[in-house]
């Protein structure tokens, strides 16, 4: 018999993930060691130290270090992460801001200005509300923590104002002293989790905004996909397919037990509901992967990417995966 190889695998343990994780979803071909991990550990050590063989990764670091030139992983078009972000923009409310337009001018605190979600957020204040990243002066910092970087080095065009916040202060506390305008976070800030006076989101019906946004765009924005360490790709070129099959059924056992009723496999009273309403308004399979059903989504992003300064050349979508994952739907 021949042996399997012996993988490790580094993942947040979604419900979209955790059947690879626990072996109820098998990578053909492979032992997998599993490690649930945080998304800002894995990213941290896949791109400075590439610990794991398969490794949930940025999509905006991929499609930069593919620009580059510098990969050292591949990618399988498995979404393992995907979120609309409007409700990811806080601001003062003692400054004037009523809309996206209103941020210009304004100082606005990021935790780092490649992350994904910033991407989403500065493309989609442009494209819905004129606001160009070189109007707004960037504050970079540890959103909790101080100190906080970039972590894989950019080089910005001229006209971005981008400064490090001093190492003694966090994002979150200066927004609450007054000396932010706003900020834009994947993770809620603590000051405005705990009733801050004067801060809020510039979006508080969030829920209503991102679903006209849907309605509009046809975008659920992606965020995360399943990298493979690119020597073993070149060693087993068989490698990527039977990864993403994996987290192709790793995601059917998730949606098979958002959809019972009978007894909940969430702690949520009405998750079902919120599924079927979901079902209804973005489609059956609204958390779609493969490259084909997201190829729309991946050119906005690829086209912020690059107007944002990040990508050293406009990426083609198709680029940011191994070649053999783009038609596995077709099978």
């Amino acid at each position: 018999m021949v042996a399997k190889l012996q993988l490790s695998l580094g993942v947040c343990d979604y419900d979209r993930t955790r059947a690879v994780l626990d072996g109820r979803a098998p990578v053909e071909g492979c032992d997998i060691i599993g490690v649930a991990v945080e998304p800002e550990e894995a990213f941290h050590r896949a791109f400075r130290f590439q610990e794991f063989d398969i490794t949930e990764m940025s999509l905006s670091s991929h499609t930069m270090m593919t620009s580059r030139g510098q990969n050292e992983y591949v990618a399988i078009p498995a979404f393992v992460s995907r979120l609309f972000r409007h409700s990811g923009v806080y601001i003062r409310t003692d400054r004037g801001i009523r809309s996206g337009a209103d941020l210009a001018g304004k100082k606005i605190g990021l935790p780092e200005y490649q992350i994904t979600a910033n991407v989403w957020i500065r493309g989609i204040l442009q494209d819905d509300f004129g606001l160009k990243p070189a109007s707004v002066h960037w504050r970079r910092g540890g959103l909790e923590d101080a100190g906080r970087g970039e972590r894989a080095p950019i080089k910005l065009p001229d006209d971005i104002d981008l400064q490090q916040i001093p190492d003694d202060k966090t994002l979150s506390g200066m927004l609450e002293a007054g000396e932010l305008d706003g900020l834009i976070s994947a993770r809620a800030p603590s000051c405005f989790l705990k009733g801050a006076p004067h801060v809020d989101r510039l979006f508080p019906n969030y829920r209503e905004t991102e679903a006209d946004y849907f309605r509009r765009t046809g975008i659920f924005p992606t965020m995360h996909v399943i990298g493979i360490r690119k020597s073993l790709v070149d060693q087993h070129p068989w490698l990527p397919v039977s990864v993403f099959k994996a987290f192709i059924k790793a995601k059917e056992f998730a949606m098979y037990e958002l959809g019972q009723i009978g007894h909940l496999f969430n702690s949520l009273p009405w998750g079902v509901a919120e599924f079927e309403e979901a079902r209804k308004l973005m489609g059956e399979d609204y958390w779609s992967y493969g490259y084909e059903h997201n190829r729309h989504v991946l050119e906005t992003f690829t086209r912020y990417h690059y107007e944002q300064g990040l990508s050293a050349r406009k990426v083609a979508p198709e680029e940011l995966f191994v070649q053999s994952s783009l038609d596995l739907t077709k099978i």
